[in-house]
């Protein structure tokens, strides 16, 4: 039989190796809530690139610290739950939003992006951002937008110096 002590290290190490390769963390209190709820949630937010995961606690935290992340602790109490993202952090954040509006006893509690803690607000306000794909074409739209208006110009010089010729010459020829 296995070490209850091996098991716990390694739960530790999943979280620290999952802290650290995660684009962002969201922690929720999901107090209450029936197992199918947290299977649907799941389901969600598998699709927006990110993982829900339940750990103990004190487990969770002894990750933080060993994946060098602050101000976790006071977000790891109660019935937490930690979603690791992977790639598009306001579809998750999203995602939790709007499963946190249709089940009241889903909680977002914080999180991190990188190494910064974040709060509630902080998540509440990624979830208001656009879409990934939105926002990169909008960078997009403003980097080709100079460029448009230069190839404008630099097309108006010849068509301009090409109908003042015109001119002259209909003008010699009357």
């Amino acid at each position: 039989m296995e070490n209850p002590r091996q098991e716990k290290v390694a739960v530790v190490t999943e979280v620290r190796e999952k802290l650290a390769s995660a684009d962002a963390t969201i922690i929720t209190e999901y107090r209450g809530m029936s197992v199918a709820a947290l299977a649907q949630l799941r389901r969600t937010l598998r699709q927006s690139g990110a993982e829900y995961k339940v750990y103990k606690n004190t487990l969770a935290r002894f990750g933080a610290r060993d994946a060098g992340i602050d101000g976790l602790d006071a977000l790891l109490v109660g019935p937490t739950g930690i979603t690791f993202v992977n790639g598009d952090v306001a579809a998750a954040a999203k995602a939790l939003r709007d499963a946190a509006k249709t089940n009241p006893l889903l909680v977002i509690k914080g999180g991190t992006l990188g190494n910064k803690t974040l709060s509630a607000k902080d998540i509440e306000a990624l979830a208001d951002l656009p879409p990934r794909e939105v926002l990169l074409a909008q960078l997009a739209g403003a980097f080709q937008a100079p460029l448009v208006k230069t190839a404008g110009l630099l097309q108006a010089l010849p068509r301009n110096f090409a109908y003042g010729l015109k001119a002259l010459i209909d003008q010699k020829a009357a």
